[in-house]
């Protein structure tokens, strides 16, 4: 059986860049037009201490945000509060209808931190590949 390209279906962006986060930390805007669907990625490597608290926020025009509501969104995201949630995955699908969303961090307690990074994945580009 052949494989279908992926590649060139979706475009990936970095929202929240490789850290070991240990304050609130929002993320790069990333502008969806063009494509009709993203999907956001958390990724956490070593926990220390803290709670990590990931989630998303939409915009009309890249600086005034608000916090997605569960309607704009497919799923939900997990705090991370001990060893447990160590080198684990998040995600959940973009349905919101804003052009710029971004990752944010909301961290508590925490004096070393947790390494955590963001991206978002466009899906159905308006033209591809991309």
């Amino acid at each position: 059986m052949a494989l279908k390209d992926l590649e060139n279906r979706i475009s990936v962006a970095q929202s929240l860049a490789p850290a070991v986060r240990n304050a609130n930390t929002n993320g790069t805007g990333i502008d969806l037009q063009g494509f009709n669907s993203a999907m956001v990625v958390f990724n956490f490597g070593a926990w220390t201490d803290g709670t990590h608290t990931p989630s998303l926020q939409h915009s009309t025009d890249n600086s005034t945000y608000v916090t997605c509501d569960s309607n704009s969104m497919n799923g939900t995201f997990v705090a991370v509060s001990s060893g447990a949630g160590a080198n684990t995955i998040q995600k959940i699908g973009y349905t919101g209808g804003y052009r710029y969303i971004r990752a944010v961090m909301t961290v508590s307690g925490a004096t070393t931190g947790a390494a955590a990074n963001a991206v978002v994945l466009r899906g159905h580009p308006a033209v591809g590949p991309v």
